[in-house]
């Protein structure tokens, strides 16, 4: 039996299913998160108070759990820093300081080439198998994501927080986040199968969190004063952001991702923005459309199209 054959004969995989449209239910609900903190904190700062929050949440969670923090070999040292510095260190760089020059639905808008970039490296890089349905579904997510998205929004595509000379740059910086996303979701397959989930997440947040404090001190952003005078609403936004926003849904993405592969694991992101407009429309009364929720749609046949394999396979009793 081949591997394709195996994992296509897993009924176990709808649990993976549930928990990634979890995981990016809480992702979306970092966008609601994060604007209790626009104002309080500078972007940096901000970023490098969430990381520590989920490094301290994580190695509370492996000491309750009695779970050993490994050391990882010389080999491991190498790859986690590498996903350390493009998934946490590069990409929040990448998404705070992009976020100074275009507006929050333009950015999702590059963000949510997600799925596609994810799917092309694979293809690329691991020869990972491309069919028509993934494809087909991986486009679908796209344009689903981009009708919620450009509804939400329909000048985003005319300019930016500054539609001057810096919107392109802002474009740049936010592609940015996707590339290092992808370096951060298809490098962790070796990693993923050795230390597993947890251990991968763990020691790649720790890393990626200590680079971020150390620009943040570098840049003279560590402001302890800016730090005593958040409030509740501000310290709740950063526990969602660090807790579940970071330390259990990467464990969770990296679990999807060893388990049915990056692929069909990335195409779940195009749920992020669907999950954000929802919950803007449900906790802080912004208007939901028509328009938004045929989008919704789209992305939910994608996501489907984009695993119909394993659909088919279900209806077969393999």
């Amino acid at each position: 039996m081949t591997i394709c054959e195996q994992t296509l004969s897993k009924p176990s995989d709808l649990p993976v299913y549930l928990k990634l449209a979890g995981v990016t239910m809480v992702w979306g609900g970092t966008f609601v998160a994060g604007r209790f903190l626009a104002d309080s904190l500078s972007p940096l700062l901000a970023a490098s108070l969430r990381f520590l929050l989920a490094s301290v949440a994580l190695l509370l969670f492996l000491r309750v759990a009695r779970i050993p923090l490994l050391r990882p070999s010389a080999r491991q040292w190498r790859q986690l820093l590498l996903l350390g510095f493009f998934g946490i260190f590069f990409y929040n760089l990448c998404f705070f300081y992009g976020l100074q020059y275009i507006n929050a639905s333009r950015a999702s808008l590059i963000v949510a080439l997600n799925p596609a970039v994810i799917g092309m490296a694979s293809w690329l890089l691991f020869k990972e198998r491309l069919n028509r349905a993934k494809v087909a579904g991986i486009a679908i997510c796209i344009a689903g994501a981009s009708m919620v998205i450009v509804s939400r929004n329909p000048q985003l595509l005319a300019g930016g927080v500054d539609a001057g000379a810096g919107a392109w740059l802002g474009d740049l910086l936010i592609f940015g986040c996707v590339l290092g996303w992808a370096v951060y979701s298809l490098f962790s397959r070796e990693l993923n199968q050795t230390l597993g989930p947890v251990q991968t997440v763990t020691w790649s947040i720790l890393l990626g969190t200590v680079m971020l404090w150390m620009t943040c001190i570098v840049r003279g952003e560590a402001s302890v004063t800016a730090i005593a005078h958040l409030g509740a609403p501000q310290w709740l936004s950063l526990l969602y952001l660090g807790v579940l926003g970071s330390a259990l849904a990467y464990i969770g993405y990296y679990d999807g991702i060893r388990k049915i592969g990056a692929t069909r694991s990335g195409v779940f992101i195009a749920l992020n923005p669907l999950t954000a407009v929802i919950l803007g429309a449900l906790l802080l009364d912004e208007p939901l459309t028509l328009a938004m929720c045929l989008g919704g749609g789209l992305i939910l046949a994608g996501i489907f199209l984009c695993n119909k394999p394993l659909a088919r396979a279900w209806k077969k009793g393999i």
